[in-house]
Formats: structure tokens, C-alpha cells, sequence
């Protein structure tokens, strides 16, 4: 979450308008992320988040993200809910950009998960993975294997400029992961984005899941790669092992791995430290002046890569129950 389009008191008021969700009582940015406008806003009934979509989403998908989103909510799963304006659309238009405004979830993340967290969280992977497993619409993973090394050819002098001889390393990285990436895993929709800071909790009890405008079909695999890479490293760059095993055991309390992708999740978790190195470097210079926004140091997941790199089957390990 981020902002990048602040808006009047006045804006606002033809905004809310167009809904009926009450009268703005407080309405505040929300200063984390990289991809969208966020604002907190609480009206006479209840407390809201207002998006406002820019830079990486395309309008496009939307409905995608926002159906999902509505579909999740229907079906049991605990994540926040569009708002449907007066006119039952759920994109509005503010300074000719999309716009939405979803439910306000109770809970909070955690900033160093401990191994219960990480079990919850499998849990609640497992459950976004079967609830969404008969979603109608379908939304092409556009940041998955296939655009990692176009991405990089730009980026390759920001690479060199965060440290000599970056560059090389990351593209022998992308020639074995283009030959190596699995083809044949069962696939549907995924998170993408599931880190700490989109997973809430009420005391260690996981709670609901939010953002989810990364949401694609995909290698359900790919999913845990990324929440392993998300939740399990610590703060000095090591793997942590404990978190890894529970992680993947509370998945599979809801939806057992197959052999195939268990044995994928090494290959998964290198690629999944690719996407978001590549993401980050290109956030990492093209933050606009001004922005209420705190670009993520791509060297974070730079340190990932190299331990993938050098211990190449250390998920497998935090995968055993």
C-alpha cells in the first residue's frame, strides 16, 4: 500500500456519493507498499479502505482482482469485500483513475512470524487455494517465469550499480531457472503476493488475507515458493527451517502436496526470489517525487537468491512434516 494521488476533502465527498456506506468521519493515506494509492477511511457506519489503482494494474484487471476478491467473501474465506457504488458497478473513477473501496478487515500482521504464524498462514493458503478453485475467471500470470529475463535486459545497469558483477550473476540465474522451471504442476488461483504484511491475525490465529492485486492462475506450488521466501527467511539472511516446516505443514492440512510438487519447491522458491528481486529493482528507482511511498530494498531478495543458489535443495528440507 502506498500513496501516489492524493485527493480533496471535496473529491472525496463525490466519491462517497456514488456509494451508500455513510458520511467521511476521518480519512487518512496509508504509507506502505509500492503499487497503489491506499487510504484508510471511517464513515458514520463503518470503516473502510479507499484504492485508488496505478502504475503496475491495469484496468483491465480489475474486474479480475475485484470478482476474485467478492467470490472469496461468498464462499467463506476471510478477506476484504468490494463495496458496490449506487449503480452495483464495483470500479468508480477518481481523477481518471479506477477506484474501488473494500471492507475494513479487523487484526493485524506480524513483523517476525513465528513458526505458529507460519503454520496459520499455510492454513490459510490452503483454504484462498480451495476456495477459489471454482472461480469462473482467469487472469494470466504477468509477472511469472516467462517475463523474468525480458524484465531484467533494462534493468541490468541498475543491477551493476548495486553491486559489480550483479548483472552476470542474475542472468546465469535466469538461463537455469527458463530451463529448469516445471510445466506440468497443478495449477490455479493464486495469492502472489502472500506475505506477512497482507495476512492479519488475531492473537496467533490467522484472521483473513487482503491485497490482492498480484492474483493470477499459476502453479498452486508457485504460491507456497513465494510464502517460504516471504515468511521463513530471518532478518540476518538465514532460512529458517522450524517456520518452513510448519508453513507447509498447516497447507497441508487442508490440501496435501503431491510428490511432484514437493519436489518442485526448490526450483519454485529460486524463481520466487527472482520475480520479487526484478520487482523491486525496477520499484527501487521509479518512485515518483513526492510520493508518500517506501520502496522495498531489492538487495533483501539479492541475499535470497544467493542462498538458493548455494544451497539448492534447502526447502526441500523445511518441506519434510
Amino acid at each position: 500500500m502506498a500513496v501516489y494521488t492524493d485527493i480533496s476533502d471535496e473529491e472525496l465527498s463525490q466519491l462517497l456519493a456514488r456509494y451508500d456506506l455513510g458520511q467521511a468521519q476521518t480519512f487518512k493515506g496509508i504509507a506502505e507498499g509500492v503499487e497503489n494509492s491506499n487510504f484508510l477511511l471511517e464513515t458514520d457506519r463503518a470503516r473502510f479502505i479507499l484504492t485508488i489503482y496505478e502504475r503496475r494494474v491495469k484496468r483491465e484487471d480489475l474486474p479480475f482482482f475485484l470478482g476474485l476478491m467478492r467470490w472469496l467473501a461468498d464462499h467463506d474465506y476471510p478477506c476484504a469485500t468490494p463495496m458496490p457504488g449506487r449503480d452495483g458497478e464495483l470500479i468508480q473513477e477518481i481523477r481518471g483513475k479506477p477506484a474501488a473501496i473494500v471492507s475494513f478487515l479487523p487484526g493485524l500482521s506480524v513483523r517476525r512470524p513465528s513458526a505458529i504464524h507460519c503454520r496459520e498462514a499455510g492454513e490459510g493458503l490452503a483454504r484462498l487455494h480451495l476456495a477459489a478453485s471454482d472461480f469462473p475467471m482467469t487472469r494470466e500470470n504477468s509477472l511469472g517465469q516467462p517475463a523474468w529475463a525480458p524484465m531484467f535486459e533494462r534493468l541490468k545497469p541498475a543491477a551493476e550499480g548495486l553491486k559489480p558483477g550483479l548483472a552476470a550473476t542474475i542472468s546465469a540465474d535466469l538461463e537455469m531457472l527458463a530451463q529448469a522451471w516445471p510445466q506440468d504442476l497443478p495449477r490455479g488461483v493464486i495469492h502472489e503476493d502472500y506475505f506477512p504484511d497482507n495476512v492479519f491475525f488475531q492473537g496467533e490465529r490467522f484472521a483473513a488475507t487482503i491485497d490482492f492485486y498480484f492474483a493470477c492462475v499459476d502453479m498452486l506450488a508457485y504460491d507456497i515458493a513465494v510464502a517460504l521466501n516471504a515468511w521463513c527467511f530471518e532478518a540476518d539472511g538465514s532460512f529458517n527451517i522450524t517456520n518452513a516446516r510448519a508453513l507447509v505443514a498447516g497447507y497441508e492440512r487442508h490440501r496435501p502436496l503431491s510428490a511432484a510438487e514437493r519436489a518442485a519447491l526448490p526450483i519454485l522458491a529460486h524463481g520466487a526470489a527472482m520475480r520479487f528481486f526484478l520487482t523491486r529493482l525496477n520499484d527501487w528507482g521509479a518512485t515518483p517525487a513526492g510520493a508518500l511511498v517506501r520502496p522495498k530494498d531489492p538487495l533483501e531478495y539479492e541475499r535470497k537468491l544467493a542462498v538458493h543458489r548455494s544451497a539448492a535443495d534447502l526447502v526441500l528440507f523445511g518441506a519434510d512434516s
